[in-house]
């Protein structure tokens, strides 16, 4: 008889669904890594999966040498089969096709370059004044700064490439690149077709606000263009069919830009990334923007890290590549080193943005977030002694005072008489949280914020909708302007009527009747997960005081980057240095298979 207590393990369902018992603690573990965002089980890391399988699983010492002959298990020569066994690893087909062709759309939109690339050169040379004007020399470098221009190199990467990958940690200027492209890319073709995408619609919008502000050298003609901008989730630009997975946009009917530029693509989960790549004319220029240290998307793959990490090295050139990117740049700020013979498909696609303008890297919070990602323990510990920085403050005892402390701050918004200005008041600060249950959940969080402010007659909780309450929308709504991640406030208008304001990429007020919101929640706290391409003057990060597998280096790295000027972190000693220590590994095969099927053909 079936012991009752595992009957709810959706992964036990599903493998006992297959009548194959050698294949049932494969497609086990495979259901539970697909749950946790994998793309595959790795076969070679049985040994510490298997730790993971309940008892009434054993592969009773058969290893994978069993699925070879399986009826259930296809290869890359048969494909009819709902399970494919590739290069040592197990997907189901679904993922292993969705992982072909996305790697099969790469390699055609860098095959289809190789004919545009001598043209393109030739029309950077011909502005070449504007491309100098657009990166003058560097003022304010120090010896401790990598002098390379590296926006400059992803800018002419982009410009010659139909494939880029620009990454960077925040404040690197990723954006600001991206409009320095836009400008010379108009300045060569005014007519060129741009299209700006993201995973949500609130990034989406962020992207063009920040092109339309961009501290760059504009004439009235270009602002005109950057004005005209419009921003678009990644699902609206490819249509979707109702009720169906899939879009209008796709191989057969392709998207009609010449210049598609994605943000927050670490956020883009393996089937959405195929989706768009799918829609792209081989011509046209796709440009991928993102921080590889941020966290992975929700769902299945971490794509975006991946392609990034396939090479060992990035910010590599051939000396052709150094020597047209060295024509625009000042001696001190020109590439020096020169590679020689790469293969790898990816080589002068991805650049890495190494300087930010926003952190040094050698105190506050650009120093302790480049400590988490890589691990350093002795700066993480060296960062907790009181008094140890000014920019980071850990708090390892979950002070009640420090909490109170930072949630007054509030009051400088629920004070404001002009609406908008509350807005902006209310977005300098956020507590950011990990996880949704348990007292340091988001509901708890947000409940004894509102008790604070309550207690001190800042809000009354006498609606749902009370005045002053901050709202984050958890979905879009296209029909008002507004975008799942939009942050608002609930006060009244002229008439008295309680209505939810938000402000738009013009920096102009919406209001919308709380009613019409139906999916939005209370924010004076959020997930990290949701605070991903936003930024506050200061945040407050609540991690929990229990283990939970999810509290990984990216997840507090992501929490703490979302500052700009003062970040607090409660949390204990153990609880950060062991997230530290733990990071997000993803099963797939984008880049072994990046490197030798792509890189064959």
């Amino acid at each position: 008889m079936r012991n009752l207590i595992t009957i709810n393990d959706v992964h036990q369902q599903f493998a006992d669904y297959f009548e194959h018992p050698d294949l049932k603690p494969f497609l086990y573990l495979l259901s539970k890594k697909l749950s946790e965002g994998h793309i595959c089980l790795d076969l070679n890391d049985l040994q510490t999966d298997q730790e993971q399988l309940p008892e009434y699983y054993s592969f009773r010492d058969k290893g994978p040498a069993v699925l070879a002959n399986q009826p259930l298990i296809g290869t890359a020569d048969t494909l009819n089969k709902p399970f494919i066994l590739h290069r040592d690893k197990l997907y189901m087909q679904r993922y292993y096709l969705y992982e072909t062709a996305l790697l099969q759309y790469i390699r055609n939109l860098i095959a289809a370059e190789q004919g545009l690339q001598e043209e393109r050169g030739a029309a950077l040379l011909q502005h070449s004044q504007l491309v100098k004007q657009l990166f003058p020399p560097a003022t304010d470098l120090t010896p401790a700064d990598d002098p390379v221009d590296w926006q400059l190199a992803a800018a002419i990467t982009g410009i010659l490439n139909n494939f880029t990958i620009i990454t960077g940690g925040p404040g690197t200027g990723k954006t600001t690149t991206v409009a320095k492209i836009l400008a010379i890319l108009y300045a060569i073709d005014p007519e060129q077709k741009v299209a700006l995408a993201a995973p949500t619609g609130k990034a989406a919008a962020r992207m063009a606000e920040s092109l339309r502000n961009a501290a760059i050298p504009k004439d009235p003609l270009l602002a005109a263009k950057f004005r005209e901008l419009a921003p678009s989730t990644i699902h609206r630009l490819l249509k979707p069919v109702k009720g169906t997975p899939y879009f209008r946009h796709n191989s057969e009917n392709p998207l009609n830009y010449d210049v598609i530029i994605v943000d927050e693509c670490s956020m883009i989960d393996l089937a959405l990334f195929t989706k768009l790549l799918a829609a792209i004319r081989p011509h046209t220029r796709i440009i991928l923007l993102g921080d590889k240290d941020q966290l992975a998307s929700v769902e299945a793959g971490s794509l975006f890290g991946d392609l990034c990490q396939a090479q060992e090295t990035l910010n590599q050139f051939s000396a052709t590549r150094a020597a047209l990117i060295n024509q625009f740049a000042a001696a001190p700020q020109q590439i020096t080193t020169i590679t020689t013979g790469s293969a790898h498909p990816l080589f002068e696609h991805v650049v890495e943005l190494r300087r930010s303008r926003r952190f040094s890297g050698h105190t506050g919070i650009g120093r302790f977030s480049k400590a988490l990602i890589r691990n350093n323990t002795a700066v993480i510990q060296e960062m907790m002694a009181p008094g140890a920085d000014e920019q980071v403050i850990i708090d390892t005892a979950y002070s009640e005072q420090l909490f109170e402390n930072f949630i007054a701050g509030y009051a400088s918004y629920l004070q404001e008489k002009d609406t908008l200005t509350a807005l902006r008041k209310m977005n300098e600060l956020r507590v950011l949280v990990a996880i949704r249950d348990g007292s340091q959940g988001l509901p708890a969080i947000n409940r004894r914020i509102e008790k604070y402010l309550s207690d001190k007659k800042y809000i009354n909780l006498t609606t749902a909708f009370y005045e002053n309450r901050p709202l984050m929308l958890t979905r879009n709504y296209y029909e008002h302007g507004l975008f799942n991640g939009d942050t608002g406030i609930i006060r009244p208008d002229e008439n008295g009527v309680l209505m939810a304001w938000f402000e738009d990429s013009d920096g102009q007020l919406i209001s919308v009747f709380p009613g019409y919101l139906t999916l939005a929640e209370t924010a004076f706290a959020m997930t990290i997960h949701k605070s991903q391409g936003s930024e506050f003057g200061k945040v407050l990060v609540v991690l929990p005081s229990t283990e939970v597998p999810l509290l990984t280096r990216e997840l507090v790295y992501t929490a703490v980057s979302r500052a700009r000027n003062k970040v607090y972190v409660q949390g204990s000693a153990a609880t950060i240095l062991t997230a530290a220590q733990k990071f997000v590994n993803r099963g797939s095969g984008v880049n072994t298979r990046i490197a030798t099927e792509i890189g064959n053909n």
